[in-house]
């Protein structure tokens, strides 16, 4: 894996939320700054995606062919990290955390992989590290959260733009928003934006939490081989491609016709 030259990027003004640890039987959980559950582990499978939002968000291997990179902004506990070595191991991951304390407290309490030529932490700014890539990744997982509401960087026009220039050019964007949010219209359409309307949907299961996906260039698929490869993933990966697959709908308004 290419290594990058600097491990800090960050502002002395920015100020980081504290990062907090809960246990509730053989689920360990990551807060940042609330009691808001940021991310989960199951102690006795940590490779499990607990969380909802989490599994909607490999929605993105429903389209994905020939993955070799992904990146990740924001760490949180690292659970894409711990089920993309479990389940993808050929796959290199670069994953981007600001904050040095959740950096500490993922490496000591939720079993991360050996970092290593397929798996590395940089300590960043995401908005600011992914200005840096130039199609040198093929999946980008963005989820990055305060401990009150969405990063409003990883929200913003000139972010969704450096994140498509920095995919591969069968890239895929994927980020976890709230539906809850009044602003997440607003996103939609800066995304749609950006991504020249190549944008989807995929409702998590619970919580009103969304898998929102934008694609580099995708073409329309036939709904028939979509369904057969969501079987097939589901076997393969035990989560349920099938529901996110029926479920999957572009933003109103959208004249994409992702599917044919």
């Amino acid at each position: 894996m290419a290594r990058h030259p600097y491990r800090r990027l960050r502002s002395a003004r920015f100020a980081l939320p504290e990062v907090g640890i809960s246990e509730h039987g053989n689920i360990r959980s990551l807060h940042l700054g609330s009691e808001t559950v940021q991310s989960s582990m199951n102690v006795d499978y940590p490779a499990e995606l607990v969380l909802s939002y989490s599994r909607a968000m490999m929605a993105w291997l429903l389209f994905a062919e020939n993955v070799r990179h992904i990146t990740q902004i924001g760490l949180g506990g690292g659970s894409f990290v711990r089920w993309i070595d479990a389940h993808l191991p050929e796959v290199a991951q670069t994953a981007v955390e600001i904050n040095p304390q959740v950096i500490s407290v993922a490496r000591g309490l939720f079993e991360l992989p050996f970092e290593g030529e397929k798996f590395e932490i940089i300590e960043a700014d995401g908005a600011e590290y992914i200005k840096t890539l130039r199609g040198g990744t093929d999946v980008l997982l963005v989820d990055g959260f305060d401990g009150v509401q969405i990063i409003d960087a990883l929200v913003a026009e000139p972010f969704f733009a450096d994140c498509r220039t920095a995919l591969s050019d069968n890239g895929i964007f994927v980020t976890n928003w709230w539906s809850g949010d009044k602003r997440y219209p607003l996103f939609l359409r800066r995304l749609a934006q950006v991504f020249d309307q190549r944008v989807l949907c995929v409702p998590a299961e619970t919580h009103g939490n969304v898998a929102v996906l934008a694609f580099q260039n995708q073409v329309p698929q036939p709904l028939a081989a979509l369904q057969k490869k969501a079987a097939k993933l589901g076997e393969q990966y035990g989560l349920d491609f099938k529901t996110m697959l029926h479920q999957a709908h572009v933003p109103p308004g959208s004249t994409w016709q992702w599917l044919r």
